[in-house]
């Protein structure tokens, strides 16, 4: 048979691309369902999302500055018939939240300092220095990310009282001075660094600690303030330690002070005053989130794990 007796089918399917996708029967490309909506589809689906996404947050502000009888009615207009600021002042006064939001920034920054210094390096190590057992070290360091907080939790306080430093800021920091999710990040974003690069660097004669401080970390800045973002949010809201370590009142964090402030009121919980004082400590993580927001998209977009 020549190739002019050739099967239509055969002649409709020559020139496909090999890797074309197509609808089984129709022979038209598949397309992905997100592409396949409308204009109007896409706004719908990102308004309901927006929508999930702000309404706690929304009514915490319609709590915080409306009725205190109103609190708890959820038949109540999310428009308050009357708006006052003084919960504010109260949950501030009664909880003590100025020297909470101090403490809470304060170790959240000595948390984040000591993880940069402790994880920059290593991802470099792991990444671009070649050594025996590379692979096996870094995926032990992975594994520690399987292990829940709340085992290492009580090994940690019987450590952190032996060394004399429970009930003291040192003791709310030292637990975290690395973290294993940082430095797998920080690994993933150098390794994306193009090899040209640092071989040019060794060719001008920078050793690997002034390659790591000139070029690697001057190129790994959108992953480095992606873990900074991390490691600020996780260290300021976290609870358990705090609640083991820190027995004064003076050293307590956002967190536990807003649990006190749950407590300390009255027999029954002041919903205004709470929703107030969640508002005043959020402050901080927002206007964190807000500055580093194009940095942190680019982080997570460079290590690979937005795919």
């Amino acid at each position: 048979m020549t190739s002019e007796a050739a099967s239509p089918r055969h002649r409709a399917g020559a020139g496909r691309a090999p890797g074309s996708k197509r609808s089984a029967g129709t022979g038209r490309r598949a397309v992905p369902f997100w592409s396949s909506l409308s204009a109007a589809g896409r706004f719908g689906f990102l308004a309901v999302g927006i929508t999930a996404a702000l309404l706690p947050f929304v009514w915490m502000l319609r709590t915080a500055v409306g009725p205190p009888q109103n609190a708890l009615r959820l038949s109540a207009n999310p428009i308050p018939s009357s708006v006052g600021f003084g919960a504010f002042e109260n949950a501030w006064q009664a909880g003590d939240l100025g020297p909470a939001l101090l403490t809470g920034i304060g170790v959240s920054l000595a948390v984040l300092a000591l993880q940069l210094l402790t994880g920059i390096p290593a991802a470099y190590a792991f990444a671009w220095v070649p050594f025996r057992g590379r692979g096996l070290l870094f995926g032990v360091v992975l594994a520690t990310l399987l292990v829940p907080p709340q085992v290492t939790a009580v090994p940690n306080y019987v450590t952190i009282s032996a060394l004399g430093f429970a009930d003291t800021r040192v003791g709310l920091v030292l637990p975290f001075m690395t973290q294993a999710a940082a430095i797998f990040l920080l690994r993933q974003y150098m390794s994306t660094i193009p090899v040209s690069v640092l071989e040019a660097a060794r060719m001008d004669g920078l050793g690997t600690l002034r390659t790591l401080r000139t070029v690697v970390v001057p190129l790994s800045m959108p992953a480095i303030a992606t873990v900074s973002v991390f490691s600020f949010l996780l260290s300021f809201n976290e609870y358990l330690w705090p609640l083991l370590v820190a027995r004064s009142p003076d050293i307590a964090t956002p967190p536990l002070a807003l649990a006190g402030l749950a407590t300390r009121t009255s027999a029954f919980p002041d919903f205004t005053q709470l929703a107030a004082g969640s508002l005043i400590i959020s402050l901080p993580t927002l206007v964190v989130f807000v500055v580093a927001q194009r940095r942190l998209t680019a982080g997570i977009t460079g290590t690979g794990l937005a795919a």
